[in-house]
């Protein structure tokens, strides 16, 4: 039974791409099957695990798979093997893909439909969201019905998690489901003043409801970036890891007591 996250924040600059492959990673670090799911247009996690080719491949492709009910089941030709975990890449035809879904049957659940054809079995699916509340998104978070947020520790990201919940609520409200937010990552923290007061408004906000960790701003993990892998494959160490590793361990209690909860 695969666990489905969706990692979003509408709000650009966040990190989103970062967060989603070294929480890919730190799931298959702790000994996970892995699924990577690109699914912003902008293809920026294709390209940081080095898979720019497939990124401009001629079609089928991802677009093809969403706006193509009898081509669903190509899904399972599009993933694409990565030393640390499989992934489904992005194309640049996914631009077209936002408008072409506001007018397709069922144009909001064509990604989960997609993941039902899915031959392998993956313990972790983690999809990397556009950094803005569409169509895509909505796929997104329709199909995993858990999210993962990041966010900067600054004031402007109040009003981007307001909007997210917001979009959440209505997605529940008109398909009739549960969206889980699993926990809130803060990302990049800097050391100054504003990054400790939006700690502190984090963990006074949402402390006592979900999980919030905080990633400081690290070299390493950009560097990690720019071999094509995350952190836990990288050659350099980073403190981060830690951090990295107890939202995986968090993820797999949560995956755990799903499995318990449809077993009774």
């Amino acid at each position: 039974m695969t666990y489905r996250l969706a990692v979003s924040n509408q709000k650009g600059g966040v990190g989103k791409t970062t967060v989603a492959i070294n929480v890919a990673g730190a799931l298959a670090h702790r000994g996970h099957d892995v699924l990577f799911v690109d699914l912003d247009p902008q293809g920026h996690g294709t390209e940081g695990l080095g898979l720019e080719d497939a990124y401009d491949a001629s079609p089928p492709s991802l677009y093809d798979v969403l706006l193509d009910i009898d081509a669903q089941h190509r899904i399972n030709d599009l993933v694409v093997s990565h030393e640390e975990f499989d992934v489904l890449p992005s194309n640049i035809d996914m631009f077209n893909a936002e408008p072409e879904l506001t007018t397709a049957m069922r144009g909001r659940e064509r990604f989960s439909m997609a993941l039902d054809e899915l031959e392998a079995d993956y313990d972790f699916l983690v999809v990397d969201c556009p950094p803005s509340l569409g169509n895509l998104t909505d796929n997104a978070l329709l199909a995993c019905r858990n999210v993962l947020i990041p966010a900067q520790a600054e004031g402007t990201s109040i009003r981007a998690l307001e909007i997210l919940f917001d979009q959440v609520d209505t997605l529940e409200e008109s398909y009739e489901v549960d969206v889980e937010d699993v926990g809130l990552v803060a990302n990049r923290v800097e050391v100054d003043g504003e990054a400790r007061e939006m700690m502190d408004w984090f963990r006074d906000t949402f402390g006592d409801r979900i999980p919030v960790w905080e990633i400081r701003k690290r070299v390493a993990l950009k560097r990690a970036w720019n071999d094509g892998v995350s952190t836990f494959a990288h050659d350099e160490s980073c403190d981060m890891e830690s951090v990295l590793l107890d939202i995986a361990a968090h993820l797999e209690t949560l995956a755990a007591e799903r499995v318990e909860a449809e077993a009774r």
